[in-house]
Protein backbone atom coordinates (compact mmCIF):
# COMPACT_ATOMS: atom_id res chain seq x y z
CA UNK A 1 0.00 0.00 0.00
CA UNK A 2 1.35 3.10 -0.91
CA UNK A 3 -0.13 6.74 0.48
CA UNK A 4 -0.88 9.58 -1.86
CA UNK A 5 1.26 12.21 -2.32
CA UNK A 6 -1.40 14.50 -0.90
CA UNK A 7 -1.38 13.12 2.36
CA UNK A 8 2.72 12.51 2.30
CA UNK A 9 2.98 16.12 1.74
CA UNK A 10 -0.29 16.87 5.00
CA UNK A 11 1.79 14.62 7.00
CA UNK A 12 5.05 16.88 6.34
CA UNK A 13 3.58 19.61 6.83
CA UNK A 14 2.30 18.47 10.60
CA UNK A 15 5.30 17.06 11.30
CA UNK A 16 7.16 20.20 10.46
CA UNK A 17 5.02 22.62 12.48
CA UNK A 18 5.03 20.12 15.33
CA UNK A 19 8.98 21.13 16.16
CA UNK A 20 7.89 25.14 15.44
CA UNK A 21 9.26 27.39 18.35
CA UNK A 22 7.04 29.03 20.28
CA UNK A 23 5.47 32.06 18.22
CA UNK A 24 7.28 31.09 15.48
CA UNK A 25 4.69 31.17 11.99
CA UNK A 26 5.78 29.23 8.34
CA UNK A 27 3.90 30.57 5.52
CA UNK A 28 2.66 28.60 3.12
CA UNK A 29 5.30 29.44 0.78
CA UNK A 30 8.24 28.79 3.02
CA UNK A 31 6.74 25.14 3.93
CA UNK A 32 6.44 24.55 0.22
CA UNK A 33 9.98 25.36 0.10
CA UNK A 34 11.52 23.62 3.02
CA UNK A 35 9.49 20.44 1.98
CA UNK A 36 10.41 20.43 -1.47
CA UNK A 37 7.08 20.50 -2.37
CA UNK A 38 4.75 22.69 -5.26
CA UNK A 39 2.89 25.69 -3.75
CA UNK A 40 -0.19 24.44 -5.05
CA UNK A 41 -0.18 21.17 -3.60
CA UNK A 42 1.15 22.94 0.14
CA UNK A 43 -1.80 24.99 -0.31
CA UNK A 44 -4.12 21.78 -0.71
CA UNK A 45 -3.32 20.25 2.31
CA UNK A 46 -3.02 23.10 4.29
CA UNK A 47 -6.66 23.66 3.33
CA UNK A 48 -8.13 20.01 3.95
CA UNK A 49 -5.79 19.97 7.20
CA UNK A 50 -7.44 23.45 8.23
CA UNK A 51 -10.87 21.82 7.84
CA UNK A 52 -9.66 19.55 9.83
CA UNK A 53 -9.10 21.32 12.85
CA UNK A 54 -5.45 20.01 12.83
CA UNK A 55 -3.84 23.28 11.19
CA UNK A 56 -4.91 26.95 11.78
CA UNK A 57 -4.10 29.20 9.29
CA UNK A 58 -3.54 32.70 9.72
CA UNK A 59 -4.04 35.21 6.81
CA UNK A 60 -2.12 38.55 6.25
CA UNK A 61 0.59 40.47 7.69
CA UNK A 62 1.42 38.59 11.06
CA UNK A 63 -0.11 35.26 9.82
CA UNK A 64 1.02 31.71 8.91
CA UNK A 65 0.60 28.18 10.32
CA UNK A 66 0.14 26.41 13.46
CA UNK A 67 -0.37 22.95 14.43
CA UNK A 68 -3.40 23.03 16.74
CA UNK A 69 -3.57 21.13 19.91
CA UNK A 70 -5.77 18.88 18.40
CA UNK A 71 -3.09 18.19 15.50
CA UNK A 72 -0.62 17.38 18.22
CA UNK A 73 -2.70 15.10 19.72
CA UNK A 74 -3.58 13.43 16.63
CA UNK A 75 -2.73 9.90 15.97
CA UNK A 76 -1.24 9.49 12.47
CA UNK A 77 -3.99 6.74 11.67
CA UNK A 78 -6.62 9.26 12.21
CA UNK A 79 -5.05 11.65 9.95
CA UNK A 80 -4.07 9.19 7.00
CA UNK A 81 -7.71 7.81 7.32
CA UNK A 82 -9.06 10.84 7.11
CA UNK A 83 -6.82 11.68 4.23
CA UNK A 84 -6.68 8.72 2.05
CA UNK A 85 -10.56 8.23 2.44
CA UNK A 86 -12.67 4.70 2.44
CA UNK A 87 -12.82 4.06 -1.68
CA UNK A 88 -11.47 0.70 -2.79
CA UNK A 89 -7.79 -0.14 -2.56
CA UNK A 90 -8.77 -2.44 -6.13
CA UNK A 91 -10.59 -1.18 -9.30
CA UNK A 92 -13.62 -2.96 -8.40
CA UNK A 93 -16.14 -0.22 -9.17
CA UNK A 94 -13.67 1.79 -11.93
CA UNK A 95 -15.53 2.15 -15.49
CA UNK A 96 -15.90 -0.52 -16.64
CA UNK A 97 -16.35 -2.44 -12.85
CA UNK A 98 -14.45 -5.80 -12.03
CA UNK A 99 -16.72 -9.28 -13.33
CA UNK A 100 -15.79 -10.63 -10.57
CA UNK A 101 -16.86 -7.87 -7.98
CA UNK A 102 -20.06 -9.92 -7.31
CA UNK A 103 -18.35 -13.28 -6.02
CA UNK A 104 -14.70 -12.01 -5.36
CA UNK A 105 -13.12 -12.15 -1.91
CA UNK A 106 -10.25 -9.74 -2.82
CA UNK A 107 -12.08 -6.40 -2.01
CA UNK A 108 -12.89 -8.17 1.64
CA UNK A 109 -9.28 -8.87 2.36
CA UNK A 110 -7.71 -5.80 1.19
CA UNK A 111 -10.21 -4.09 3.16
CA UNK A 112 -9.05 -6.25 5.99
CA UNK A 113 -5.46 -5.56 5.42
CA UNK A 114 -5.92 -1.66 5.18
CA UNK A 115 -7.43 -1.67 8.81
CA UNK A 116 -4.76 -3.62 10.43
CA UNK A 117 -2.67 -1.01 8.12
CA UNK A 118 -4.11 1.92 9.99
CA UNK A 119 -4.61 -0.08 13.13
CA UNK A 120 -0.87 0.14 13.65
CA UNK A 121 -0.62 3.66 12.78
CA UNK A 122 -2.85 4.26 15.02
CA UNK A 123 -0.36 3.66 17.58
CA UNK A 124 1.74 6.37 16.40
CA UNK A 125 1.54 9.66 17.66
CA UNK A 126 2.57 13.11 15.93
CA UNK A 127 4.72 14.04 18.57
CA UNK A 128 6.58 10.45 18.68
CA UNK A 129 7.20 11.14 14.96
CA UNK A 130 9.20 14.59 15.57
CA UNK A 131 11.30 13.40 18.46
CA UNK A 132 14.98 13.45 17.74
CA UNK A 133 16.64 12.98 15.55
CA UNK A 134 13.76 13.61 13.12
CA UNK A 135 13.36 17.30 15.63
CA UNK A 136 16.67 18.27 14.74
CA UNK A 137 16.73 17.79 10.90
CA UNK A 138 12.90 19.13 10.69
CA UNK A 139 14.11 22.30 12.46
CA UNK A 140 17.35 23.27 10.57
CA UNK A 141 15.20 22.87 6.69
CA UNK A 142 15.86 26.12 4.66
CA UNK A 143 13.53 27.28 2.78
CA UNK A 144 14.97 25.79 -0.43
CA UNK A 145 14.41 21.94 1.56
CA UNK A 146 18.29 21.67 2.15
CA UNK A 147 19.35 21.27 5.47
CA UNK A 148 21.28 24.29 7.55
CA UNK A 149 25.12 23.42 7.63
CA UNK A 150 25.84 23.49 11.85
CA UNK A 151 28.72 25.22 12.39
CA UNK A 152 31.59 22.76 13.55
Amino acid sequence: MRLTAFTDVSLRLVMRLAVAKEGELLTTRAAAGMLVVPYSHMAKAVARLSELGLVEARRGRGGGLTLTEAGRRSSVGAIVRELEGAGDLAGCEDDPPCPLRSACRLRGALSRAREAFYASLDEVTVESLVSPPTQQTLMVLRSDGSPAVEPS
